[in-house]
């Protein structure tokens, strides 16, 4: 999306994109993390990445969004908790 595009939009809509696309990039380099065996590291990005989801779920009231990011994070806390 060109830049001009993102100033165009309404500033919570720009709140938005800003906060899923840094929780995406926050998630892949989860993924990277964990495939160069990068512990904790990893879990510090998919939790932050996990709960920027979350928050968008929130602010785009979509239940199901919310549901799959919220058992992803009691997942990782109850795998910390336990290792």
């Amino acid at each position: 999306m060109p830049f001009d595009a993102v100033a165009a939009m309404p500033s919570r809509e720009r709140m938005v994109f800003a906060v899923k696309w840094g929780a995406s990039v926050l998630q892949i380099l989860g993924y990277a993390a964990t495939g160069f065996g990068w512990t904790p590291w990893n879990l510090y990005f998919f939790i932050v990445g996990v709960l920027g989801w979350f928050a968008v779920g929130v602010l785009w009231k979509d239940n199901a969004l919310m549901l799959v990011h919220i058992v992803a994070l009691g997942g990782m806390i109850a795998g910390m908790a336990s290792g």
